[in-house]
């Protein structure tokens, strides 16, 4: 078995959870609460710098050259397209890119942050590569289910059809077969592997429940 797919096989009670998740239902149909998603907006945002900040960190550390220049462009590509997108999907919704910007972070969303930092500034190859691979996989497999869920197209329809592309598809597959090289090449970092998988799929199932709930720092 590809070591990707041992990897959802542990992590499987957290994909359902996910798809069960009534942010996910309710943007299937199109009756998710608009406040939910502007926040979902703007924290995805705010977690994307980070997020391009992990590609550019592990391709800092990776092992050959291939790999290195592959996640130094998507770095680039999450700047440069990804967070294009989400200006676009703010503007749609009355956000600003200077609110955007000063956006603070929930705290779902600063755990998770620092927890892809702190892994690509401490962990291994290996390590850093299970850590970022829920984000991809996860957003295929929960909007693949959204699409299936949905009954003709409405307001989020955009948003499916972004991480069920043909461009997202092939990313998710590189890295994918990322994780498979790291699996086979580091057969000693299987252990670490499977943690940090399972510490960021549990972070993006949180991530949902953290723009259903508008979560803040309230005291």
């Amino acid at each position: 078995m590809a070591f990707s797919d041992h990897l959802l096989d542990i992590g499987e009670d957290i994909w359902d959870a996910q798809k069960d998740h009534p942010f996910v239902r309710e943007l299937a149909d199109g009756t998710l609460d608009e406040a939910a998603f502007k926040h979902w907006v703007k924290q995805d945002y705010r977690y994307l710098q980070d997020y391009a900040r992990l590609f550019a960190l592990a391709g800092a550390t990776a092992g050959d050259e291939s790999t290195m220049t592959h996640l130094l462009g998507v770095a680039h590509q999450v700047l440069d397209t990804e967070m294009d997108l989400h200006r676009e999907f703010a503007s749609d919704y009355g956000i600003s890119e200077r609110e955007l910007e000063s956006t603070e972070k929930a705290p779902t969303c600063l755990a998770y942050t620092n927890f892809l930092v702190r892994t690509a500034y401490e962990g291994h190859e290996a390590e850093i590569a299970a850590a970022l691979y829920p984000c991809m996989q996860g957003y295929l497999d929960v909007a693949e289910h959204m699409a299936d869920l949905a009954d003709g197209e409405h307001r989020y329809t955009p948003f499916i059809e972004m991480y069920t592309s043909d461009d997202f598809r092939e990313a998710t597959g590189w890295c994918r077969a990322y994780v498979d090289r790291c699996g086979e090449r580091y057969s000693g970092q299987h252990d670490a592997m499977e943690d940090a998988f399972r510490t960021s799929a549990k972070l993006e199932h949180r991530f949902w429940e953290m723009a259903y709930t508008q979560e803040g720092w309230e005291l």
